[in-house]
Formats: structure tokens, C-alpha cells, sequence
């Protein structure tokens, strides 16, 4: 999957419900972290192991774009993107709080192995068409989170333009667009299942232990 992709890029706190849940401020202009090429594990029916050792694991359920072409000023989001999933920005929860609070850098809570999971890439309808549909995750049977993408703080143009600004952007890139309200600690052996629509984008079984 690595070979693929260059760049993770992900959207921290775009969904105001979920800077409320964690107590955060919503921001004034897009918080862009990274992960590592490594971070990925594909979500593909299987097994994701992810570690037991330092603090809770929390799932953060996401829409993720894939940029086709390289960046230039003035094209659109539907222009430059080729194809969408959806994915899980796994976060050590206990480390980010520590992490914040000494201001120091996301990585040890944000990038470790395996902890951006990513389905298949579909391919990309639109934005427009993109805003009419809801994405939701479920564990174990039950709905756990729902997004809506008309609830963004920062909306896919947005995010892109300031990412490209900012960083670079170019063919073979991802964007984690940011996760709604919802998010809560892994347990060993919870089942997930990713929807988009109706549509079962990827499922995946989460395994403590690393």
C-alpha cells in the first residue's frame, strides 16, 4: 500500500462536536499533522494489531482523499482528487494528552505502526456528491460514529489550498479530512465495519498487543 502513496496528511479537530468531546478549541485555520508511509495497515477483513503498552487506543473514523495530479493554483477539488476511502486515524490518547500539555510534537501519539488504516480507493463522484452522503463506523453492531461532510469546519477546498500552501501537494498524496464526534478507546478483539452510505467500504478486527 506504502508504494502508492506519498504523503499522509491528516485534518485535526474539523468536526466541532468532536474539538467539544475532547475539551479542544475549534480552530481558526486547518491543523495539518502527518503520520509515516509506515503508519499504514489496510483495512481489508483481517487483523490490525495495534499496542497495548502506552495508554488508550482511540478510533477516529474519517474520509480520506486521494490526489491525483499535482497541485496547481486555481484547480478544484475535483480536479485534483481521484479517489476516496475511508479510514481510522488510530490515536494514543494517553500520550497526546501528555504530548499537548508539554506542547511537544503529535508523532509518538499520531504516528505510530499501523495506526492510519485505510480501506480500498473508490472512485471520486464529486464534491457535491460527496456532501449527500454520510460515512458511519460500527463496532461490534452498534453505530458509533456518523459524519456528515456539511458539518466541516474546514471544507476539502480549504484543506487542500492551505495543505499546498503550506507543504506541497502533489499526485499520490492522501488527506485524512478530519473525524466526527464519537471517539472512544480500542478494545481487543472489537469488529469494525466502515460504511459508506450502505455501502461496507472495509471491515477489520482490532487485536492489543503490540
Amino acid at each position: 500500500m506504502s508504494d502508492t502513496i506519498r504523503n499522509i496528511y491528516c485534518v485535526g479537530r474539523n468536526y466541532g462536536l468532536h474539538a467539544a468531546e475532547l475539551g479542544n478549541d475549534v480552530p481558526e485555520e486547518p491543523m495539518i499533522f502527518t503520520k509515516p508511509t509506515h503508519a499504514l495497515a489496510a483495512i481489508d477483513g483481517g487483523e490490525i494489531a495495534l499496542p497495548d503498552s502506552r495508554g488508550e487506543v482511540h478510533f477516529e473514523a474519517e474520509l480520506v482523499l486521494r490526489i491525483g495530479r499535482d497541485y496547481e493554483p486555481g484547480l478544484t477539488v475535483n480536479e485534483l482528487v481521484d479517489g476516496m476511502a475511508l479510514g481510522i486515524d488510530f490515536t494514543l490518547r494517553d500520550v497526546q494528552s501528555v504530548l499537548k500539555k508539554k506542547g511537544h510534537p503529535w508523532l509518538p501519539a499520531k504516528g505510530f505502526r499501523n495506526s492510519a488504516a485505510l480501506t480500498p480507493f473508490h472512485s471520486f463522484p464529486g464534491f457535491e456528491e460527496v456532501k449527500q452522503v454520510e460515512y458511519t463506523l460500527v463496532k461490534n453492531g452498534m453505530e458509533v460514529q456518523r459524519g456528515n461532510l456539511n458539518d466541516m469546519i474546514f471544507d476539502f477546498q480549504t484543506v487542500i489550498d492551505y495543505i499546498a500552501r503550506h507543504y506541497g501537494l502533489g499526485a499520490g498524496d492522501i488527506i485524512y479530512t478530519g473525524t466526527p464526534a464519537g471517539v472512544a478507546a480500542v478494545k481487543d478483539g472489537d469488529r469494525y465495519i466502515l460504511y459508506w452510505g450502505t455501502e461496507a467500504f472495509g471491515a477489520f478486527t482490532a487485536r492489543l498487543g503490540e
